[in-house]
Order: C-alpha cells, then sequence, then structure tokens
C-alpha cells in the first residue's frame, strides 16, 4: 500500500468515525416519549391484600384479591374476591365474589358474580349461605343488600326472594318481595 492509499483509507476512517458520533450526539438530545395516558397512573396489584381499618385504625375486613386494579377515576377493581372480617370483630361472615368495585367516595363494596356470603354461625346459629349475583356490602357497618335474586339457605331451610336486606353483625335478615320456600322438619 503506498502513502495515497492509506491517507484515503484514514480519511474514510475518520468520516465514518465522525458521522457515528454526529448520529449519536443527536439522538441524545432528543428526549425519550413519555406515555402520560392517565389510565397508566393508578396501580395494579397481583395476589392483592387489602386492609379495611375503622376511624381508629383498628381492622374490621380483609380483602383478598387474585387482582386489583386502579382506574383513572380512582376506583379500585378486584377479581376473585374474597373478604373476610377481623377475629376479633365476631362478625363470622365470609363474602366471596367474581369481581368489586370499590369507589373511595362511597362506603359499599360493590360485589358482582357468583356474590357468595357464608356463616357457620348464621341466622338462627344455623350454616348459613346466600347467593345472589349482585350485591351492596357496607364493611364497616356489617350491612349486605341487594335488590336482585337472593337464595338464602339456613340449615335445611331454603327461601329464594328478590332484594334483600341484612345485618351481618346482628344476624338479622329482611327479604323484600316475591319470597318462597322450602322448610323440611
Amino acid at each position: 500500500m503506498n502513502t495515497k492509499n492509506i491517507s484515503i483509507v484514514g480519511i474514510l476512517v475518520i468520516a465514518a468515525f465522525g458521522s457515528w458520533h454526529l448520529a449519536r450526539t443527536n439522538s441524545a438530545d432528543e428526549e425519550p416519549e413519555v406515555n402520560r395516558d392517565p389510565i397508566s397512573r393508578g396501580y395494579y396489584l397481583k395476589s392483592a391484600r387489602i386492609f379495611g381499618t375503622g376511624p381508629n385504625g383498628k381492622l374490621i375486613y380483609e380483602i383478598i384479591a387474585d387482582r386489583a386494579v386502579q382506574l383513572e377515576n380512582e376506583t379500585v377493581t378486584f377479581s376473585d374476591v374474597n373478604i373476610r372480617y377481623a377475629p376479633d370483630s365476631q362478625v363470622p361472615w365470609a363474602v366471596d365474589a367474581n369481581e368489586a368495585l370499590i369507589d373511595p367516595r362511597k362506603p359499599e363494596i360493590l360485589l358482582t358474580g357468583q356474590v357468595r356470603a357464608v356463616s357457620n354461625e348464621g341466622f338462627e346459629g344455623h350454616a348459613t349461605e346466600i347467593r345472589t349475583e349482585y350485591m351492596e356490602l357496607d364493611p364497616e357497618s356489617y350491612i349486605a343488600r341487594t335488590d336482585q335474586r337472593v337464595q338464602i339457605r339456613i340449615g335445611a331451610r331454603s327461601l329464594t326472594a328478590t332484594g334483600m336486606l341484612a345485618s351481618l353483625q346482628e344476624n338479622q335478615l329482611e327479604l323484600t318481595s316475591n319470597i318462597s320456600g322450602k322448610f323440611f322438619p
């Protein structure tokens, strides 16, 4: 190789390095695009465990869910939900549902999809099961209500009705309309 060829190769190497450096410098000055979608500002939890406390900070209930997602309007949706009262609350009820919705501006938890409330010490001291497709549960006042069709089993007795108001703490139940049942001695 002669000096002329070495000079040309040297100039080409310097030009290639210069263009690479210039391209790298220009791309570093650009700001990366940030997702400003408001939905991404919430949170997402898998295997969520949420504690509900009273005004004094004492544990009232616990929500266990496969998934929890905070929506844009600050409501939180849960899937495969289990709600259990604290042992010292002396409320022997557990509530399960496919989905739940908590709006921080309201005290009720809205439960949908195969809602089931169960107690071994339920109404009249018998094992009790309440089933419906929709229920509003106010966990701090221990009140459950629905205006939908509800099926209730108290021991060997079975009732169906449209609409229900239940005080889980006092084990009191009020059925609204279309009540029918089966009672066995």
